[in-house]
């Protein structure tokens, strides 16, 4: 519950998510592809929150992940399935749109 409280109200330590994606860091969309399509930031990766777990073998479990979405909901599930499955760097950037 703290955590949720965290993420909601952005407490916590600040990542520089630029430099992240500057130096290492994968970013993944979990918008849906009529979304992605609209509009991303070049480089990322669609893979849409709902197919997120068939797609898993996209991703390495030792790279740093971003993930974003419309409004920063989508990504925490994201983040948090991610972390589940193992994935021990992962950061909600929240909107792509502020990732820019």
């Amino acid at each position: 519950m703290l955590e949720l409280l965290r993420n909601l109200f952005g407490f916590g330590p600040k990542v520089d998510y630029k430099a992240l994606l500057a130096n290492v860091a994968t970013l993944v969309d979990v918008r849906t592809p009529a979304e992605f399509k609209d509009g991303h930031i070049q480089g990322a990766i669609n893979l849409p929150l709902q197919t997120l777990g068939s797609n898993l073998n996209k991703l390495k479990k030792d790279q740093v992940i971003i993930t974003c979405c419309r409004s920063g909901s989508r990504s925490g599930m994201a983040r948090r399935q991610l972390q589940a499955a193992g994935y021990t760097q992962v950061y909600n950037g929240g909107a792509w749109s502020s990732l820019r």
